[in-house]
């Protein structure tokens, strides 16, 4: 009998795959992200109903997977996780950072197990982000440091580490070669408080 991970893994792994989900950047499979949020929450944590959740993620909002199916197969918990999560969905017409403000309140306001998951996610987003594409780094790192604003009831290692990542981020932004004024920052914070 695997264990509810295991059992959260396989599902996680199959359902990516299915979809076709490949990691922007890299073209990995996705799944290397899910892995990498999993071991960060472990870091911090061994409730395996966390751990499942940290795997399955993503896979309400980026497969045909749904939150019925994984209470089913992984229990209220984990669905409940799953869902805190899970982009609500963007209502048409909604520019960037109105659908981005909306997920930022949804994200608030789930409890501090999902907020660890969501801090764990942020980390593994951000690690590369400017390396990678340092021109919507300049916006993404923007929105991180306005979501973890709001996060504040997750895990403090992961939150500490969330906040630096961002910061030396927008401070390697600051820098040759991007050289992006710290005016702009604080102007595009603007647009989501």
């Amino acid at each position: 009998m695997h264990t509810l991970e295991e059992r959260a893994r396989r599902y996680a792994t199959k359902a990516h795959a299915a979809a076709g989900q490949r990691r922007k950047y890299t073209d990995e499979p996705y799944i290397v992200h899910p892995e990498a949020v999993v071991e960060l929450v472990r870091s911090v944590s061994d409730d395996e109903e966390m751990l499942a959740a940290a795997w399955l993620h993503d896979t309400v909002e980026d497969t045909p997977g749904t939150l019925g199916d994984i209470k089913a197969r992984f229990g209220e918990r984990v669905a409940s996780l799953v869902s805190m999560l899970t982009n609500s969905g963007n209502l048409p017409g909604q520019n960037r950072a109105a659908r981005k403000v909306a997920h930022f309140r949804h994200t608030a306001e789930a409890s501090p197990d999902a907020q660890t998951i969501k801090l764990a996610d942020i980390i593994d987003n951000t690690r590369s982000i400017i390396h990678f594409d340092p021109h919507f780094a300049r916006i993404y790192l923007v929105e991180k440091r306005v979501q973890i604003a709001l996060l504040t009831a997750g895990d403090q290692t992961l939150w500490q580490s969330a906040n630096r990542i961002i910061e030396q981020g927008i401070h390697q932004l600051g820098q040759p070669p991007y050289n992006v004024p710290t005016s702009w920052f604080v102007l595009q914070e603007a647009k989501y408080r």
